[in-house]
């Protein structure tokens, strides 16, 4: 589960019933929810929720660094909570599905000084593609 709630709190960001509501929404494990999927639980639990609304509590999350923009192939974005672990993600081709996944070693130095061109590399985005479960069954 994130922790996107007690990280907002922290930074003392006014936690109005919307950003609130937007931000529980977020919260979670393997949460990569599009803009329209967060509307539609945010007003679920305060259904006078408005789309500009929440479209503009996610663009200040993202600014804020608490919560990333996902975007895996031509869908939606997606939106991250798990914004403060270094992760990649797992894709499925067929369906979307998103899973945040942490594997063993450091993609940074897999990178030889030869493929570097010169470059001083900070950062690695990683993303598996394949076939999820309920993909693989139907």
């Amino acid at each position: 589960m994130s922790d996107l709630l007690e990280r907002l709190r922290g930074r003392g960001w006014r936690m109005t019933a919307q950003r609130r509501v937007v931000a529980e929404v977020l919260d979670g494990e393997h949460v990569h929810l599009t803009a329209d999927e967060v509307h539609a639980r945010a007003v679920d639990r305060l259904p006078e929720i408005s789309r500009a609304t929440v479209y503009n509590t996610l663009g200040e999350l993202v600014s804020l660094g608490e919560v990333l923009e996902v975007a895996t192939d031509k869908r939606a974005k997606r939106y991250d909570p798990n914004a403060h672990q270094p992760h990649h993600h797992l894709v499925c081709a067929q369906c979307g599905a998103i899973r945040d996944v942490h594997p063993i070693g450091n993609p940074l130095a897999d990178l030889p000084d030869s493929e570097r061109f010169g470059f001083t590399v900070s950062d690695v985005e990683v993303t598996y593609r394949g076939t999820c479960p309920n993909c693989t069954a139907a």
